[in-house]
């Protein structure tokens, strides 16, 4: 396997963790919000050098320069592919734009050094392919939302049951298969515990009350950061996609189908601006996962796309409502609030990223969501069907939320609420990737169709002959490696 020029994963692995080692003793709010944006920043960078320097290699996938961890861990403890490499700068923008767009205000309320670390734990598991690390990593992400709600005086219940359950299934199923060992099909009951697992950890119906408990009681930009990365879409793909039978994947399809449409048209009734941002994110994640579980490489590719499009577009969204609620509070959808006069920016950053999510023509998210309706329409006819009916009542929730927050009245404030000069930064940063990466698409689509092909090609392999497979790792061995090295690119 390639090595990339320069150690650039474990430097933004390494970097955040060493920010939150910094500023954890910090008592100044103020000054944790700036090493926090410096530390941010700087994985930033590290993830984009990892992302340019792997495109350079003209690979499906290469270990980092001198892999340190990967000599001691295994040898799919650190590795970049076509998966993982646009997830890696994604994962980091979206921390980053999270703290430079935090308010003076609210500093005192958000935990920075526990979102560094939560930055170490995603960046790390969207790096490794060894199972158990991607099942360790998973868990260990549950902790800073979880100290982060006993800090704050709120219950850990609901929320530590449910990633309590999901560590439990995921464990126990992956256990069963490597007991089972290396063959075509393995146990009912295994299968069943990933996919319950996965299904738990992405909010499909009925096990999704955590993340709205979650997004009650944490801060806004913390469970945005948890949720928005979409880390159960990642198990799926590394671990139950790779050794699910088609029952299993067509299981997953029809209760992601159900949590899509659920979803969709309980985002039309929410009384509140928290509660509407869940059920439409729980049903663009669920598309995702519609996507992912077709198993056709159109299918497989608008899933993919639509991951990028959706962490970008909803992270924005979720973005603006907090925006929103650091100058007026909690909003309430029952009432009109007429906002558009005082913050124009925001209203138009709105409206751009909810079209987005939905697959508006000309923005980051059409050609994702074309893709998952056609891949899903020569498989499933029904399922395209009910897909386009959750996009269609995403669209009008989205609409009918706008009009709530910026029409209907005149509202009056003593302060100016327009924007400030970080969340101005922060809105035009993601209002350039959504529009360019809508005008100018090829080059993400070509990338994420090429990991489509590998990932269905590897399932292929596991399914039909799984001797040619690695027994520790369930995944292709160094002649499989060499193989896709030379027709990589």
């Amino acid at each position: 396997m390639l090595e990339l020029h320069l150690p650039w994963l474990e430097l933004a692995i390494l970097t955040p963790m060493l920010g939150a080692v910094a500023i954890a003793r910090s008592r100044d709010p103020e000054r944790a919000r700036s090493w926090t944006i410096y530390a941010t920043g700087l994985t930033l960078l590290f993830a984009l050098a990892a992302w340019e320097d792997f495109n350079t290699l003209g690979a499906f996938e290469a270990h980092d320069h001198w892999d340190v961890v990967s000599r001691v861990l295994g040898p799919n403890a650190i590795v970049i592919d076509e998966l993982s490499a646009p997830l890696l700068p994604l994962a980091a923008l979206l921390f980053f734009l999270t703290t430079l767009s935090t308010l003076r205000t609210k500093v005192r309320r958000f935990p920075f050094a526990w979102n560094l670390v939560s930055l170490t734990f995603l960046l790390a598991m969207l790096s490794c392919r060894e199972p158990w690390g991607i099942i360790l990593l998973l868990g260990l992400q549950a902790i800073p939302p979880a100290i982060e709600l006993h800090a704050r005086g709120r219950s850990i219940k609901v929320f530590g049951i449910h990633m309590a359950l999901f560590l439990a299934l995921l464990a126990a199923g992956w256990a069963m298969i490597d007991a089972e060992g290396d063959k075509s099909s393995h146990s009912i009951v295994a299968i069943s515990m990933l996919i319950a697992a996965v299904l738990i950890r992405s909010g499909c119906v009925p096990l999704h009350c955590w993340m709205t408990d979650l997004f009650e009681n944490a801060t806004l930009g913390t469970a945005l950061l948890h949720v928005t990365p979409m880390a159960g879409a990642y198990a799926a793909v590394r671990l139950v996609l790779p050794i699910a039978p088609d029952w299993a994947l067509q299981a997953i399809a029809l209760i992601s189908l159900t949590t899509a449409v659920y979803a969709a048209a309980m985002a039309l009734v929410q009384r509140e601006s928290r509660r509407f941002f869940v059920y439409l994110f729980l049903s663009h994640s669920s598309l995702v996962l519609i996507g992912l579980e077709v198993a056709t490489p159109i299918g497989l590719t608008g899933g993919l796309c639509v991951w990028l499009s959706v962490g970008l577009s909803l992270a924005g969204l979720g973005l603006t409502l907090r925006a929103l609620e650091s100058r007026t509070g909690r909003l309430s959808l029952a009432d009109y609030h007429g906002l558009y006069e005082h913050a124009p920016a925001l209203a138009s950053f709105f409206l751009l990223t909810g079209l987005a999510s939905i697959g508006f023509p000309g923005t980051v998210g059409f050609i994702g969501a074309e893709l998952i309706v056609e891949g899903a329409v020569d498989v499933y006819p029904m399922v395209g069907t009910l897909v386009v009916i959750a996009a269609a009542l995403n669209s009008i929730a989205i609409m009918h939320v706008y009009f709530r927050l910026f029409t209907g009245t005149q509202h009056t404030a003593s302060i100016s609420l327009n924007v400030r000069t970080p969340e101005r930064v922060a809105i035009l940063i993601l209002s350039a990737l959504i529009i360019g990466g809508g005008l100018w698409p090829q080059p993400g689509v070509a990338s994420r169709y090429h990991a489509a092909q590998e990932i269905m090609s590897r399932r292929d392999r596991v399914l039909i002959d799984p001797e040619n497979l690695d027994p520790a790792t369930k995944t292709s061995g160094p002649q499989q490696h060499t193989q896709t090295t030379q027709q990589g690119g």
